[in-house]
Order: structure tokens, then sequence, then C-alpha cells
């Protein structure tokens, strides 16, 4: 009843696969278990795999050995081609040992010849480089901080230190102090040896080439270090002459002719130049650059382009104002400072006094004459220090200021005149600060 039950709620149940064995009179009955299935599976499975192994081996045999037959190959091939580097290397320092002693002697009295003029040349550049040093193309003052950057004036001193450096260099290599970069271990990554020992020759060879390029590399940048101070006094010369060419201010060719004459005291017989035209033709271009450089910076050294209160109150501008005593429009011809009653003046630009003491609303008033039609003038002075016909420097002082004339209070008048033409001061003051580097 169970087994029936169990039929209609499950349906049928799985029939056992039983294997029968008859052997005369005697039969066996062995149920197979899935277990045993699976067992008999995997045995197969086994076997199939290894079969198919054994039988890719034997396709494959005469490939894998051809393949280790090349490898085999290709190795003495590698083998062959070191024993051939060695020889090639063994003829070579045997080369090198055969070199005649005359050969390197006229390399070294080349390459001394060359030495020597590179240190001919550096003579030749002494007068040049003082020149250009005492133009202001140095970087040795930091601007201030409201000056622009002088980036048009490399440094004389590392110019002088690179074209000496080149031949204690080279005496260094001459006499083995120094080691180069490439005396190192070479790579013996395509040859399976250790090479033997540097000889005379090889040294010999590669210290003549170390030099020929040191000497070359010196000569070169001799060459372009005398450009770039020919392009920075020209860049400087433009750019003076371009301020000065704003106020109509021309720069006199006898100026220019008087520095090309300042060393007229020479002489000698009459020598062919020597053939290095292009270095001689670099050294004339610089020397008319300086000379052009210092005429236009000496002229505008002499002009008021500097301000004669730095760091004071500025009470009344240049132009129409209303006058504090009159309470009408008028014109102010200069500009006003604050001062403390006997603090000093000093001009902005060197000179010769033309007017010193009273001048009607001026009060106590010095007139400086810079020359190029252009003067200054201090009013409002308690007390003046010079008389007319003096010279006077940027730093010497003119007068204590005051409050004389028609003044309301201790301050400096000050004046510029072009052409007998007030002018405003202001414009002189901001080409100053676009020239204080070029200008002492």
């Amino acid at each position: 009843m169970t087994s029936g039950h169990h039929s209609r709620v499950f349906g049928k149940r799985a029939q056992e696969h039983i294997l029968i064995l008859a052997s005369g009179d005697r039969v066996r009955h062995m149920t197979v278990r899935p277990w045993m299935a699976a067992v008999a599976f995997c045995f197969v499975g086994v076997f199939s795999i290894g079969y198919l192994l054994a039988t890719s081996y034997l396709v494959l045999r005469d490939d894998l050995i051809g393949a280790t037959m090349a490898r085999q190959a290709r190795m003495q091939h590698d083998y062959e081609d070191r024993i051939a580097a060695l020889r090639a290397q063994v003829d070579r320092i045997t080369s090198r040992q055969l070199l005649d002693q005359q050969v390197v002697e006229d390399k070294v009295d080349k390459l001394m010849e060359q030495q020597m003029a590179l240190t001919s040349r550096h003579g030749k550049l002494d007068n040049l480089l003082d020149r250009a040093e005492s133009s202001g193309l140095t970087g040795k003052d930091a601007p201030a901080a409201n000056v622009p950057a002088q980036s048009y004036a490399p440094d004389i001193k590392d110019k002088r230190a690179s074209l000496t450096g080149g031949a204690q260099a080279i005496e260094k290599m001459l006499a083995g102090d120094s080691k180069p970069a490439d005396a190192e271990t070479p790579d013996n990554s395509t040859l399976a040896y250790v090479p033997s020992e540097e000889t005379v020759g090889d040294r010999a060879d590669r210290i003549f080439s170390k030099v020929t390029l040191s000497l070359k590399s010196v000569e070169q940048d001799q060459k372009s270090r005398i450009e770039l101070l020919t392009s920075d006094a020209g860049n400087a010369a433009d750019t003076i002459q371009g301020v000065l060419d704003r106020f109509h201010i021309t720069v006199p060719a006898e100026a220019i002719a008087a520095k090309e004459d300042e060393d007229d005291a020479v002489g000698g017989p009459y020598v062919e130049p020597e053939s290095n035209g292009d270095f001689n033709n670099s050294l004339v271009q610089l020397d008319g650059a300086l000379t052009r450089l210092e005429a236009v910076r000496s002229t505008a050294e002499a002009l008021p382009f500097r301000n004669p209160a730095i760091g004071k109150e500025v009470t009344s501008p240049f132009g129409n104002r209303r006058d504090p005593f009159l309470g009408r429009l008028a014109l102010h011809s200069g500009i006003d400072f604050r001062f403390s009653p006997g603090e000093r003046i000093r001009p902005t630009a060197p000179g010769k006094v033309i007017a010193a003491g009273w001048t009607g609303g001026y009060g106590n008033m010095v007139e400086v004459n810079h020359g190029n039609g252009i003067s200054t003038r201090y009013g409002h002075m308690s007390e003046v220090l010079v008389k007319v016909g003096d010279t006077v420097d940027r730093n010497d002082v003119i007068g204590l200021a005051g409050s004389t004339g028609r003044s309301t209070g201790t301050h400096l008048h000050y004046e510029v005149r072009q052409d007998g033409h007030a002018v405003d001061p202001i414009y002189f003051m901001n080409a100053g600060l676009k020239l204080a580097t070029y200008i002492k």
C-alpha cells in the first residue's frame, strides 16, 4: 500500500541497472551503481588524454628537434661574431700602438696654435669688456623694486671667466688631471669579455678629440658673447636714443667722434691684418656699438631725468590750478614737493648755475643749465648755497628748503624748462624710470 501511495504521489521509481554474469551453471548479479559509472568515465577520459598527448609528441617531435638545432646554430653564430669582434679590437689596438710620434707632435702643435690664437683674442677683448662694464652692461646691481629688471645686460665677469676657462680646461686635459666621462668602463653588453687597459694611443686620440672640441667650443663662445654684447649695446643705445628723441634732444656727432678719438696716442709700423676676418669684424662692430652707447649714455646722464624729491609728497602738480593768493585760475609751471624746513636740496643732473638768489615770486631760487636747451629751477629755498658760474653735480647741495617768495608753506618748487618754456617735469621723471637701468 505504501509503495502504491508513493507511485501516485512522486511517479515511478528509477530502475536500477543490473549486470548479469553467467559462467556455466553459475549466474552472478551485479548492480551498477552511479559512482561505478563515474569511475569508469574518468578512467576512459584519462586514457584518452594520454593517448592524445603521446600522439602529439610523435607528430611534433621533428619540429622540436629542428628548433633545438636552430637555436644551437644561432648560439654558434653569436659566438663567431664575438670572436670576430675580439679580433677586430686586437687589430685596432695593434694599429694604435704603431702610430708615428711625429703625427702626435703635429697634433699637439696644431692644438697649441689654436689655444694661443684664442688667448690672443681674449687679450683683444679685455679693453672692450672693460668699456662694456663701465657702460652699464653688467648685472651686478639689482634694480630697485619700482625699476624694470635689467634683462639686457649679461654679467661681464661671467664673460671673462668663460673666455679663460677653456685654456685652463685644456691644460688639465693635457696634464691628465681630468678624466672625461667617456673614459669610464665601456658597455660590454655585446661583447662577453673584459676589454684591455687603455693604451697610450687611445688616450692620445681621446684627449686630442676632447681638446679640439673644447677649443672650438671656446671659440664659438667668444663669437656668440661678442655678438650678444654688440646686440645688448645696440639695444641699450636704441632705448636711450628713443627717449632722447621724444624730447627732441640729439646726440652731437662730435660726441661720437670724440669717443672714437679718445685713443689717439697710438702708432707703430703697418702690418697686414690677421686672417681671422670674422672675429675682427665682430670686434669692430662691438667697438662701434659701445662708442654709440657711451655717447647717448653720457648725453642722457647730463639731463634732469631724476626725481628731485624721492619719497616726498606732491602738494601741487604741473598745470592750471587755482592760485593760492589771487583765487583765480593760473598756470603752475612746476611741481611742488613737501619738504621739512632746512632740508637739503640737490640738483637732478650735473650742470652750471646760471641763476642763484632772490627771484621774484620764486623767492630764493637756483637755476641750473644742463645743456641741450634744458635747465631746472629750484624755488622757495630758505638759503642758497651756490653762486652763479658754479659747476654742480647730482650729489652737491645747492640750498636748503624753505618758504620764501609766493609760498604758503615749506616746500620745493621744481621746474624744468626746455628752450625757455616750462614743461611738465613728470615727463622727465617717467623717462628717468625707463632709463634707470641704463644710466648712473
